[in-house]
C-alpha cells in the first residue's frame, strides 16, 4: 500500500515541533505557552501537545503498516513479532536515555554529555536498516559490537548524587512510553482492526482506564497499576487507539474527500468538547495525563491532519514541506540527532552567545536548529 503523504508531513511538522521545544531548555525569556505546563496546573502548552501528537500519527500509521506488510505475504504470527520487535527497540532506547538524565558521571566513568551520544551510536548500529550493499557478517559484526557496548554502559552505570544507584526504570522516557503505547495500539489493530467497533471499544477501554485511574478507583490494585503504569494508565495507547481509528475511516471514505474531512472535523469537535466537558473533574495537565489532555490533544491532531490532507493529498501542495521531507520518513534518526550536537557543544565548552539566547532571537535560532536537524 503507497505511503499517505499527509501523514508523513503531519509526522514531519510534529517532529520540526519536538525538536523545536526540546531545544527550548536553552533560552529564556519566552513566552509560556510554549513550554511544558507545571504537573499540577491546569492547562497545557505548546510542548505538551506535540508529544501526543505524535503517538496519535503512530496509531495513524498503523493500518497502513499492517495492510502493507500483509500484501507482502507476511503472516500475523510475523507482524506480531515485528510489533513485538520495534516496541521492545524503543523502550530500550528509552529507559537508556533516561538514566542518562541522573547519572553520576565520577562513578560511572561517563560523562553526561557521552552517555548520550554513545548510546545513540549503540542505537543505530544495532536498529540500523543497512543496505543490502553490506555484507551479513558485517551487520552482524556491527550489530554486536553495539549491543555489548550498551550492556557494558548497563553493568557500569551509576546514578544519584552519590553514586549509589543503578541502571534503573525510573520512567520509561519519550521513546520508552512510544514504545509501550506503539505496542498496546498496534497488538490491538492486529487483532481487532478488522473491525472499526472494536477499535473504538478499545479505545473506550482505554480512555475508561485513564478515566478510573484518575477518580483513584485503582489505588488499591497496586498490580493491576503496575501493569498498566508503563502506558500512562491507559492515556498512551488511547492516542495510538484514536489515531488508528482515524485512519480506519480515512481508509473506508478516502474516495469522497468531503466526507473524510468532514467526519475527522466532527470528531475533532466532539473530543475537544469531551475533553473541556471532563476539564472540571481533574484538570488539563500532560504530567498527570488527565483523560481532558487526551481529548483535546487528540482533537487537535485531528484537526491538523484533516487540513494537512486537504493541503497535501487535495491540493497536491506536497512540495512545500520537502525541506522537512527526512523528519517524516527518517524520523527516528532525526530524533537522535540532537544529542550529537549538543555532545559536540560540550566537548569544546562551546555556548550559544547571549543575544541568541533570548526571547525573539532566541525563538529564531531554535527555529533554525530545527530545521537544521
Amino acid at each position: 500500500m503507497p505511503r499517505v503523504a499527509s501523514i508523513d508531513v503531519l509526522r514531519a511538522l510534529t517532529m520540526l515541533l519536538m525538536i523545536f521545544v526540546n531545544d527550548l531548555w536553552s533560552l529564556h525569556d519566552i513566552p509560556l505557552w510554549l513550554e511544558h505546563t507545571a504537573a499540577k496546573e491546569d492547562g497545557m502548552g505548546l510542548a505538551d501537545v506535540v508529544f501526543p501528537a505524535f503517538l496519535v500519527i503512530v496509531g495513524m500509521s498503523t493500518p497502513f503498516a499492517v495492510a502493507s506488510r500483509r500484501a507482502k505475504g507476511e503472516t500475523t504470527q510475523q507482524i506480531f513479532i515485528h510489533i513485538l520487535s520495534r516496541a521492545f527497540a524503543l523502550i530500550v532506547m528509552g529507559v537508556f536515555l533516561v538514566n542518562g538524565e541522573t547519572i553520576n558521571a565520577e562513578a560511572t566513568g561517563i560523562p553526561r554529555w557521552i552517555w548520550f551520544p554513545l548510546s545513540c551510536l549503540c542505537f543505530i548500529l544495532i536498529w540500523n536498516s543497512y543496505p543490502k550493499s553490506i555484507s551479513k557478517t558485517l551487520r552482524i559484526a556491527l550489530r554486536t559490537i553495539g549491543a555489548l557496548v550498551l550492556l557494558i554502559m548497563l553493568i557500569i552505570y551509576r546514578g544519584g548524587e552519590n553514586g549509589s544507584e543503578h541502571f534503573t526504570t525510573s520512567w520509561w522516557g519519550i521513546l520508552g512510553l512510544i514504545g509501550w503505547a506503539y505496542l498496546a495500539g498496534s497488538l490491538a489493530f492486529l487483532f481487532l482492526g478488522h473491525s472499526l467497533l472494536l477499535m473504538i471499544i478499545f479505545w473506550l477501554g482505554c480512555l475508561g482506564i485513564n478515566i478510573a485511574n484518575h477518580a483513584e478507583l485503582l489505588t488499591n490494585a497496586s498490580l493491576l497499576r503496575t501493569i498498566l503504569s508503563p502506558f500512562g494508565e491507559g492515556a498512551m495507547p488511547a492516542f495510538v487507539a484514536g489515531g488508528a481509528i482515524g485512519s480506519i475511516i480515512f481508509m473506508k471514505y478516502r474516495e469522497n474527500t468531503r466526507r473524510v474531512i468532514g467526519i475527522l472535523l466532527a470528531l475533532s469537535g466532539l473530543f475537544c468538547a469531551a475533553g473541556f466537558g471532563l476539564r472540571p473533574l481533574h484538570g488539563i495537565s500532560k504530567i498527570q495525563a488527565t483523560p481532558s489532555w487526551v481529548l483535546i490533544c487528540t482533537a487537535i491532531t485531528y484537526a491538523v491532519f484533516a487540513i494537512i490532507y486537504w493541503l497535501v493529498d487535495v491540493k497536491g501542495k506536497a512540495a512545500w514541506f520537502d525541506i522537512i521531507k527526512p523528519a517524516g520518513t527518517n524520523t527516528l534518526t532525526v530524533y537522535l540527532l540532537p544529542y550529537f550536537v549538543y555532545a559536540i557543544l560540550n566537548a569544546f565548552s562551546l555556548h550559544y552567545p547571549e543575544v541568541i539566547s533570548i526571547g525573539a532571537v532566541g525563538l529564531l535560532r531554535s527555529v533554525l536548529f530545527a530545521l537544521l536537524i
